[in-house]
C-alpha cells in the first residue's frame, strides 16, 4: 500500500519505465558472463586475471551481490567484498592506482567520487540499477526545486549527478540515525529514490518524509505469501529481509537490515536456518561465515510458489570473469565523473561518512562509560 506522500509524488512526476525489455537485455548480457565454463576455463581465467591485476597495479573490489567466483577472487588477490560505500572506502585507503569495481555503475561512480586520482574500471559500464534508472537527475532536480524547504536525502543507489543535487547521501545501514538527526534539527526531508526503504525509515523514526516512488526490481518481487508458505515448511528458520523490500515482507522479518547487517545477523544467531529476502549473491559471505548453516532464498511468487531460487539482479550478473579479464587487458570501461559533479557529490557523501565516524566514536565512548 502506498503512503499518501508517495501518492503525492506520483501525481507530480513521471518515472522512466524500467521495462521488461530493458531487463531482458541485461539478462542477455549477463548470460555471456554466466555461461558454463569449459574444461579448465575458470582456473585459467583466474590465473590470467591475477597476473593482470599485478601488472596494472590494480585491486578488485566486489559487491556482495556479484557472482561467488568474483567475490572469492577479490579476497584471494588482496581486494575486498563489501557494500558500495565500503568498496569505495577500501579503494581510497588501498595504494593501488587502479580500482576495478565489480558491481553496478553507481558503485563505480562512488569509487571515482572518493578517489578522483585513481583509474576506476568496471567489467561492464552498462550494468545499472533500477533505482538509479527511476531517478533521472533532470526530473529529480525539478522536483527538488519545487520543494526548496526540504533537505534532500538520497540513497547511495543513485547517479553521481543525483548525489550532487543532494544534501545527504545515506546507505541502508545508516539511514535511520541520519534521518533522526535531521528531524532533531526540525528539517523537512525529501527522500529518494527507494519508496520501500523510505517508508521503512519513516515508520521506524516517526518522521514524515516526502518520498520519491522508485523501487528495486529484485526486492520489489518478494512476496509475503510465498515467504509464509516457505516458513510453514521451515518453521524454525529466521526471516532476514533487506529494507528495500515491500512493507508486507518487512513485517514478516525477524531481522531487517543492510547487506552487512544481514550477514552479521546470520553469523551471530544461534539458529541454523534462514530465509533470506535479498539478492542471493549474499549467500557467498553468509556461507563463508557460517558453513554449517542453511540459507533459503525467499520466493518471489505467491501461495503457489515452489522455487527457492527466484530472483537475481540482472545488472549485477553482468559482471563476470570473462569481461573482467577483458577490461584489464584493454583498459576500457573506465568510469569518469565530471569534476563539477564530482566535487558537489563529494559533499553529501563526506557528510555521511563524517556522521558515521562521529557516531561510532560516540557509541564506543558510551560503551566504555
Amino acid at each position: 500500500m502506498l503512503t499518501e506522500n508517495v501518492k503525492s509524488v506520483l501525481a507530480e512526476v513521471a518515472l522512466p519505465n524500467v521495462s521488461e525489455k530493458l531487463i531482458q537485455e541485461a539478462q542477455s548480457a549477463a548470460a555471456l558472463q554466466t555461461a558454463p565454463y569449459g574444461p579448465g576455463e575458470q582456473a585459467e581465467l583466474v590465473n590470467q586475471i591475477k597476473s593482470l591485476l599485478r601488472k596494472e597495479d590494480a585491486v578488485l573490489v566486489a559487491h556482495y551481490y556479484t557472482a561467488p567466483e568474483l567475490q572469492q577472487l577479490a579476497e584471494e588477490t588482496g581486494g575486498y567484498v563489501a557494500d558500495s560505500l565500503e568498496m569505495a572506502r577500501f579503494g581510497n585507503e588501498h595504494p593501488a592506482t587502479t580500482l576495478v569495481v565489480a558491481g553496478v555503475c553507481f558503485m563505480g561512480e562512488t569509487a571515482k567520487i572518493l578517489n578522483p586520482e585513481k583509474r576506476v574500471l568496471m567489467p561492464d559500464k552498462n550494468a545499472t540499477c533500477s533505482l538509479d534508472l527511476e531517478c533521472p537527475v533532470e526530473t529529480f532536480s525539478k522536483f527538488c526545486d519545487a520543494h526548496p524547504d526540504h533537505t534532500v536525502v538520497v540513497y547511495a543507489n543513485t547517479s553521481a549527478a543525483v548525489k550532487a543535487r543532494a544534501d545527504w547521501v545515506v546507505t541502508s545501514g545508516i539511514a535511520l540515525p541520519i534521518v533522526e538527526h535531521l528531524a532533531e534539527q526540525n528539517e523537512k526531508i525529501l527522500w529518494a529514490p527507494d519508496k520501500h526503504l523510505g517508508s521503512y525509515v519513516q515508520k521506524k523514526t516517526g518522521v514524515q518524509m516526502l518520498i520519491w516512488p522508485g523501487s528495486c526490481v529484485v526486492h520489489e518481487k518478494f512476496k509475503a505469501d510465498g515467504i509464509k508458505l516457505l516458513k510453514t515448511k521451515h518453521p524454525e528458520a529466521l526471516v532476514l529481509v533487506h529494507p528495500e523490500s515491500p512493507a508486507e515482507v518487512i513485517e514478516m522479518a525477524d531481522v531487517v537490515g543492510s547487506t552487512t547487517a544481514l550477514i552479521k545477523a546470520s553469523s551471530t544467531s544461534h539458529e541454523k536456518k534462514f530465509i533470506v529476502a535479498t539478492e542471493p549473491g549474499i549467500f557467498y559471505k553468509m556461507k563463508q561465515a557460517s558453513p554449517d548453516k542453511i540459507f533459503l532464498e525467499a520466493p518471489t511468487g505467491g501461495l503457489s510458489a515452489t522455487c527457492e531460487s527466484c530472483m537475481r539482479c540482472p545488472w549485477m550478473a553482468m559482471n563476470g570473469l570473462r569481461n573482467l579479464k577483458q577490461v584489464l587487458e584493454t583498459g576500457t570501461n573506465e568510469i569518469e565523473v565530471e569534476e563539477h559533479i564530482r566535487s558537489r557529490a563529494l559533499v553529501p557523501l563526506q557528510r555521511m561518512m563524517d556522521f558515521a565516524k562521529e557516531r561510532a566514536i560516540s557509541m564506543k565512548e558510551k560503551g566504555n562509560a
